[in-house]
């Protein structure tokens, strides 16, 4: 393989593991859920799309048996997370969700944090 291909590949999963990690992060530090839902459905999906590509790649000039699956994953991932958190966001303003009320000792970027089931404190995080 050539070394232009290989760093190729490098950048590709360098680029996808930040995006899954940003997504990660996303989910759990923002505190509103139509501000978490972005995090999931953008940042995730461009980063496991870049890692199955990269796989792809890997197996395309390795000279091995490519896999159609890793492109169907593709497909489907970019055809899915786009219209579950289009119907998540739709039933979420449909409880409106947007006109809870904010919760007492929260600042104002702090609103629709329902309380956690365990007990603990919100701003270990």
């Amino acid at each position: 393989m050539n070394v232009f291909w290989e760093l190729l590949l490098v950048v590709l999963l360098l680029v996808g593991s930040f995006f899954i990690l940003m997504g990660g992060i996303g989910l759990v530090k923002l505190s509103e859920f139509f501000r978490r839902l972005h995090a999931p459905t953008k940042a995730s999906t461009l980063g496991v799309g870049c890692v199955l590509v990269a796989s792809v790649g890997y197996h395309l000039f390795m000279d091995s048996d490519p896999q159609p699956r890793e492109l169907l994953i593709v497909a489907f991932l970019l055809i899915t997370a786009p219209i579950s958190a289009h119907l998540m966001s739709k039933a979420a303003l449909s409880l409106r969700m947007d006109e809870w009320p904010q919760l007492p000792g929260k600042s104002d970027e702090d609103t629709h944090v329902p309380p956690r089931p365990d007990g603990g404190d919100d701003d270990g995080y």
